[in-house]
């Protein structure tokens, strides 16, 4: 006999929805049973999942019985109105949306960073930002060795973050460009094929947006280290998928390179990639569709002796979002914390 789970996927139509299906099937995730909801407006879509086709259904009460695990992955209001349903019905959730992170009762997770705090979960277990993830993965072993005095962050972010609606407007973005016409703003509230603007979350009256304060934040609980002095600035970028991060860091003392570079090869979840001679570093269209978080350019600040600069690439929808779900899961699993259904070996 072996153990099996009844997974739902709440969101199931989305960028992150179809990636989650993807892995669940990649990664050999014991499924007894996987059901797929999302809005009434999607509800009713067909979709194939190892060989069998799934059809969408509309998300309501009943949508959690006898459910062990749900991947939610519908934005924050969504999370908001039916985890607590889920849970009641006995279910573990993980959220990707914000709306649980900096809930005291609910851990923020990334598996190669903060496993253990998974045991505090209380049935919502929420997964971090993807530009958070993706900076923790290329920091935390460096802070391992020797804790991190302040990081100062600036992303480049692809348009995957916003969605599949948004990789597909700045598609036809940029051939109304092309062609010489306007561009179509419809997600976005300017142009981005062809351009560039600062992430337009809501503004803090410091001046910071929200997707900032994400990775302040965010960085300080999954470390530990709520006084760590974080700054970043968030930029939206015409890239289709995958986010980039220029991440300054400064320690109490010199960080050797070399040393770093060898803590970045051996960690978990990161590709040290360089090629100084060719000038060949980290870019989106090596890291999309990857599960690594490439990482390199690894260099002294010359302004700074206890400062060291890195650039780093990362999937936004892989490790940035689903793949970081079902990673927390499968400790979930390892950790025997899911309630198990048994089956046939």
């Amino acid at each position: 006999m072996g153990q099996a789970y009844r997974v739902a996927i709440l969101g199931a139509t989305g960028a992150v929805g179809a990636e989650l299906l993807e892995l669940l099937a990649s990664r050999n995730f014991p499924l007894q049973e996987l059901r797929l909801l999302a809005s009434p407006r999607s509800a009713g879509q067909v979709i194939e999942f190892a060989g069998k086709p799934l059809t969408v259904k509309p998300v309501s009460e009943a949508s959690f019985q006898g459910i062990d695990l749900v991947l939610a992955s519908a934005g924050g209001s969504i999370s908001q109105q039916w985890a607590p349903i889920a849970v009641a019905a006995d279910a573990v959730v993980i959220d990707n949306s914000s709306a649980f992170r900096m809930d005291a009762n609910v851990p923020l997770i990334v598996p190669e960073v903060n496993p253990e705090a998974i045991a505090q979960h209380q049935g919502i277990i929420a997964n971090p930002n993807c530009t958070t993830i993706l900076m923790a993965l290329a920091v935390w072993p460096l802070h391992q060795v020797q804790p991190v005095q302040r990081i100062v962050a600036a992303t480049y972010q692809s348009a995957s973050g916003a969605g599949a609606r948004a990789m597909a407007e700045v598609k036809v973005q940029a051939q109304e460009i092309l062609d010489g016409r306007s561009p179509t703003t419809e997600i976005f509230p300017y142009p981005l094929a062809f351009n560039l603007f600062p992430h337009n979350s809501e503004l803090n009256q410091q001046g910071y947006c929200t997707e900032e304060m994400k990775m302040v934040q965010e960085t300080r609980k999954i470390f530990n280290a709520p006084d760590l002095r974080v700054t970043a600035t968030c930029v939206r970028v015409p890239v289709l998928r995958a986010h980039s991060e220029a991440i300054n860091l400064e320690f109490k003392q010199p960080f050797a390179v070399e040393q770093a570079k060898q803590l970045l090869s051996r960690a978990p979840g990161v590709k040290l990639v360089e090629d100084w001679q060719a000038n060949y570093f980290p870019m989106p269209i090596d890291a999309s569709g990857q599960d690594d978080v490439l990482v390199g350019r690894i260099r002294q600040d010359i302004s700074h002796d206890c400062g060291l600069e890195l650039w780093l690439s990362g999937d936004q929808i892989r490790k940035g979002a689903a793949l970081n779900a079902i990673q927390i899961a499968e400790l979930l699993v390892t950790k025997q914390l899911l309630r198990p259904r048994l089956i046939s070996a």
